[in-house]
């Protein structure tokens, strides 16, 4: 309740989402200028290539055969150029292939390379095709472009790219579970340390068994952690809907718009509003359900090692050593989440690791999206709270001694022998 009622809590409940927001916008806002226009000298003894590179609002290319190599090189120490792309006079194009060389000061892009290469081969393989004497206008007819659509077995349309759409879904809630983590957990050890460095701890332990006073912390901060989601949630679904009932409302013809840009902007329409019909025959409810029993789940499992930590140290610079163990299962889950779950979201890997207890919050959460047996869910969350109970067993057993310890840095032997005891 004191954390609750505290003015900063409630400040950042309202302002975080508004933070995440600006960032994602001053990212997007920064990801769209343009960067400076390089300057790409090319040398070619050949004649061929110079002019099939086009300029582009990155690159600007300037056909200098006629000056001399030397002299362009010269030119790259007074930074007049990026670089100088040099094409020989071969006997054969096929000894072309090898020969090509970029010169420049700093390493280039391997975009830029890659659309280079393209570009010079795209080149050699039309004049083949003349030396072999192919009508290249036929082959270029020739060639077909194949539009796949998507369909469900009922018949009922649907998109490309909703893979993507649900594991942005399943990562943001798992992301937000690591970050919940991360964040309740240290301030649970750093309400240990405090107390701890107050000695207030003395007098709270003669009324309060140690047991119950470390489930006090960490019940107390999930509660208010799971109190800021629910806000952000009922934010978040009434912007959802606001944005669903936006978009399902059928703007009115104007007069003064052309009928292929009305065509267009209902085109446009239309694929958002099947978007959006996608994102809401999600299991939502599931989703949601989910994040609160993995979010309890994990925090509590992970707390009781913050909990046990902060009650063995003096300070918080002396529970570095004891954080990492903690936080690589948690980066460990996200980097499977991202690239196992999204390529293969019913494979082993994603399936185990949707299992294990110390990874299961944020792997099950990406997978829930793509649908997931009740059973497996079931023997998900059972393992993790089952497994819950054992560390806190365990980390009470640390907290009761480690509590009363004062003035010395504990080892991993020491935390053993207190195990023990």
């Amino acid at each position: 309740m004191a954390k609750v009622r505290n003015k900063s809590f409630i400040v950042m409940t309202f302002l975080s989402p508004l933070l995440f927001v600006g960032i994602a916008v001053f990212v997007g806002y920064l990801s769209s200028l343009k960067a400076d226009v390089k300057q790409i000298a090319i040398h070619d003894e050949t004649g061929i290539f110079a002019n099939e590179f086009k300029n582009s609002d990155e690159y600007h290319y300037l056909n200098l055969s006629q000056v001399g190599l030397k002299t362009l090189k010269d030119s790259l120490v007074m930074e007049s150029y990026e670089g100088v792309l040099y094409i020989p006079k071969t006997d054969s194009l096929s000894q072309l292939q090898e020969k090509v060389q970029f010169i420049s000061n700093d390493s280039p892009s391997l975009g830029f390379l890659g659309e280079t290469e393209e570009t010079i081969a795209n080149k050699i393989t039309k004049l083949n095709f003349e030396t072999a004497k192919l009508d290249t206008l036929a082959i270029r007819k020739a060639k077909a472009e194949v539009n796949i659509s998507v369909a469900k077995a009922s018949g009922e349309e649907t998109l490309k790219g909703l893979n993507e759409i649900k594991i942005a879904i399943g990562g943001a809630f798992g992301y937000l579970i690591m970050m919940f983590i991360i964040i309740y957990g240290n301030m649970v050890m750093r309400s240990v340390i405090e107390e701890k460095t107050n000695r207030i701890i003395e007098i709270i332990i003669s009324s309060v068994k140690p047991f119950q006073l470390m489930m006090g912390k960490i019940i107390g901060t999930s509660l208010a952690g799971v109190l800021q989601f629910f806000i952000w949630a009922i934010i978040g679904l009434g912007l959802m809907f606001g944005a669903s009932a936006f978009f399902g409302v059928n703007a009115a013809p104007t007069a003064n718009v052309s009928p292929e840009v009305m065509q267009q902007a209902q085109a446009q329409m239309s694929t958002a509003q099947l978007y959006l019909k996608e994102i809401m025959n999600l299991p939502l409810g599931t989703i949601i359900s989910c994040f609160i029993l993995y979010f309890v789940g994990g925090y509590f499992l992970y707390s009781s090692f913050y909990a046990a930590i902060g009650a063995a140290v003096d300070s918080e610079t002396d529970s570095q050593q004891f954080l990492l163990p903690i936080m690589m299962p948690l980066i460990l889950g996200v980097y499977i989440g991202f690239f196992t779950v999204i390529n293969d979201p019913h494979g082993n890997i994603a399936t185990v690791f949707s299992m294990v207890p110390l990874t299961s919050p944020i792997v099950m959460l990406m997978r829930i999206p793509f649908g997931v047996p009740w059973w497996q869910l079931a023997i998900s969350l059972t393992l993790l709270f089952g497994t819950f109970l054992g560390v806190v067993w365990f980390a009470s057993k640390i907290y009761r001694v480690g509590i009363l310890m004062y003035g010395k840095k504990p080892t991993w032997k020491e935390l053993y022998k207190w195990l023990q005891y």
